[in-house]
């Protein structure tokens, strides 16, 4: 999978959660919305902030975070 360079991580924001470029719109919100059956111009008219790429970006990383497995830790 290529890098995903809109995806971003930072504690100060929206709780750390994923979001678009630094903005306070999280991955889950914008997947949201696609699942609700909002098309891509329904999501930009109402976050005119986003880019056509943003979306196809946090739906690329939903899809990766959908197929990662997390294994608990054990300890010795």
């Amino acid at each position: 999978m290529k890098k995903l360079m809109r995806i971003t991580f930072d504690p100060a924001v929206m709780g750390g959660k994923p979001c678009l470029r630094g903005l306070r719109v999280t991955v889950g919100a914008v997947v949201g919305l696609v699942a609700s059956g909002y098309s891509t111009a329904d999501i930009l008219k109402a976050y005119p902030y986003l880019e056509e790429e943003d979306i196809r970006e946090a739906l690329a990383y939903a899809a990766w975070r959908s197929e990662e497995i997390d294994l608990p830790l054990v300890s010795a």
